[in-house]
C-alpha cells in the first residue's frame, strides 16, 4: 500500500533502502500481531456463513420459505464463491492484499446487516431478494482466504508459515464451535434479525480499524529493520504489496495455461479438493446423520458436533507446528509440507470405521479422531504460499481454493443421493474416506517436488 503515514524512527532505515544488515535493538514481532488479526477476520468470516444455517428455521416460517427455496438459497452463496475465486485472488494481486481486503471484509459485513432488514422488503420478493443477498455475500468474501495467504506470505518466513497458516484457517472450527451456540442463543432469545445484525455490525468496525491500522511489512510503522531483515531473509515476500501497487503486469495466455496446467499446482489444487469434501461433510451432513443414523437428541447433537470441530483445531495447531519444526531441523520443504498432509489424511480416512460402530459416543471419538487429522492436514495454504510464483500468489490462492469450495457444492449433493438411494450413510461415509486415499495419492505421486514456481516468460 502507498500510505502517506510515516514510519516511526525505527523504521526509517528499512523503509528509506539503507541496507538491512544494520539490525539494530531486539527484533520486533509485529507479524505476529497481524496473524491475530487475520485469526479474528477469519473467524468472523465463518461465523457470518453459519447465520443462515442457524436462523434458517425462523426464517423459513416467518418469510413463509419452502424447504425447497432455502435449499436455493443456501447453494446461492456457494456457487458465487467459487466463480468469484480467479477475480478475486486476480484482484489481490493487482491492487494489493489490505485495499482488497479491507473493502471485502466491508461489503460483505454490509450485505450480512441487510438480511437483517429481509421481512421490510414486498413478500413477493422476500426469495429472490435473500436469494441475491446471500450471494453476495458468498461473491464479496471470495477473496478472503487467498489474502490471508497472500498477507502470510508476506509476513512470515517459510519456516513460520506452517504454523501461521494453520492458525488462520483454525478460526473455522472456532466459528463452528463457539459462534454457533452464541448465535443459537441470540436466535432464541431475542430473534434471527439480531445475529445479522451483530455480525454486520462487528464486520464493519473491523474493517475500518483494518484499513486505517494495516500496513504492508516494509512500511509497517511498528516493525524495526531487525524483524523486516529477519523476515525477508527467511522467504517472506515483504514487498509484494508494493510490487502490486507500482506493476500492472499483464499475463500471456501461456502464463494462465501455466497456471491451470502445471503438475505441481494441479496436484495441489486436487488435494484441496478432497480436504474440503471432509469439512464440508461435517459442516452438513454429520448432524444429520448424528440425529437421523445414531439417534442422537437435538441437544446431543448440538454437543456432539461441536467436539469433532474442537479436534479439528487441535489437529491445525499441531500440523502446522509440526511442519514448522521438521523445516527448522533441516528437512526439505518436501518432507515438511508431505508430512503432516498425509498423516492427517491417513488418519481423516479411519471416518468409515464409523460403519462398524454401534455405540453412539464412541462414533463421535471416531470422527473426532478423523477430524483432528484433517486438521494436521490443513497445510494446503502454506504449500500454496511456498510453490506460488511471486508475480500470482493472489491468482494462486484463488484457484485453489476454487477448486477446493467446488466440494461444498458437489459434497452435499452426492451424499443426498447417497443416502436417498441406499437409505443408509454407510456409502457417505466410504465417499468421504475415499477422498482421504486420493488426497494422499496425489501429494505422494502427483504434486512433486515443492519449491517456489516461475511463471514461463
Amino acid at each position: 500500500m502507498t500510505r502517506t503515514r510515516g514510519p516511526t524512527s525505527s523504521t526509517v532505515t528499512h523503509a528509506t533502502g539503507t541496507p538491512e544488515t544494520a539490525r539494530v535493538g531486539q527484533r520486533t514481532a509485529v507479524r505476529y500481531s497481524v496473524l491475530a488479526f487475520l485469526f479474528t477476520i477469519t473467524a468472523i468470516n465463518y461465523g457470518d456463513r453459519a447465520t443462515l444455517g442457524i436462523a434458517g428455521t425462523s426464517i423459513s416460517q416467518d418469510l413463509g420459505l419452502t424447504p425447497i427455496s432455502m435449499g436455493y438459497i443456501f447453494s446461492a452463496f456457494g456457487w458465487a464463491y467459487v466463480l468469484n475465486q480467479v477475480p478475486g485472488g486476480w484482484l489481490l494481486d493487482r491492487y494489493g492484499s489490505i485495499r482488497v481486503y479491507g473493502v471485502s471484509l466491508f461489503a460483505w459485513s454490509v450485505c450480512t446487516l441487510a438480511i437483517a432488514g429481509i421481512s421490510h422488503v414486498p413478500h413477493a420478493l422476500m426469495f429472490p431478494t435473500l436469494f441475491l443477498l446471500w450471494a453476495a455475500l458468498g461473491l464479496v468474501e471470495a477473496p478472503t482466504f487467498p489474502a490471508n495467504s497472500r498477507i502470510v506470505s508476506s509476513w512470515f518466513p517459510t519456516s513460520e508459515r506452517g504454523l501461521a497458516t494453520s492458525i488462520f484457517n483454525s478460526a473455522q472450527y472456532v466459528a463452528v464451535a463457539f459462534f454457533a451456540p452464541l448465535m443459537g442463543w441470540v436466535t432464541q432469545t431475542f430473534g434471527w434479525k439480531y445475529i445479522f445484525s451483530l455480525m454486520g455490525a462487528l464486520g464493519m468496525v473491523l474493517a475500518i480499524i483494518w484499513l486505517a491500522r494495516m500496513y504492508s511489512p516494509a512500511r509497517h510503522p511498528g516493525v524495526n529493520a531487525a524483524e523486516l531483515a529477519y523476515m525477508r531473509d527467511g522467504g517472506a515476500l515483504v514487498d509484494i504489496d508494493d510490487r502490486a501497487l507500482q506493476v500492472k503486469q499483464t499475463l500471456t495466455r501461456k502464463q494462465i495455461r501455466f497456471m491451470l496446467t502445471n503438475r505441481t499446482l494441479l496436484g495441489v489444487y486436487g488435494g484441496q479438493y478432497c480436504i474440503t469434501a471432509l469439512l464440508y461433510f461435517f459442516l452438513t451432513w454429520f448432524p444429520l446423520y448424528l440425529h437421523q443414523s445414531r439417534g442422537f437428541s437435538l441437544t446431543a447433537t448440538g454437543f456432539a458436533a461441536s467436539v469433532p470441530a474442537l479436534c479439528g483445531l487441535a489437529g491445525a495447531i499441531f500440523g502446522g507446528a509440526l511442519s514448522d519444526k521438521l523445516l527448522r531441523a533441516g528437512r526439505s520443504e518436501n518432507i515438511a509440507r508431505k508430512t503432516p498432509y498425509v498423516l492427517g489424511m491417513a488418519a481423516a480416512s479411519s471416518i468409515c470405521l464409523c460403519n462398524f460402530i454401534q455405540s453412539g459416543w464412541l462414533i463421535v471419538a471416531v470422527m473426532s479422531f478423523a477430524f483432528f487429522g484433517k486438521g494436521i492436514a490443513a497445510i494446503g495454504w502454506a504449500v500454496i504460499s511456498d510453490i506460488a510464483p511471486k508475480e500470482t500468489p493472489g491468482l494462486a490462492a484463488g484457484i485453489f481454493n476454487g477448486v477446493g469450495n467446488i466440494a461444498g457444492i458437489v459434497t452435499p449433493i452426492v451424499i443426498g443421493y447417497i443416502v436417498a438411494l441406499t437409505k443408509s450413510y454407510d456409502g457417505a461415509l466410504i465417499f468421504i474416506a475415499a477422498h482421504c486415499i486420493v488426497a494422499i495419492i496425489l501429494y505422494l505421486f502427483v504434486v512433486g517436488k515443492i519449491r517456489r514456481l516461475s511463471l514461463p516468460t
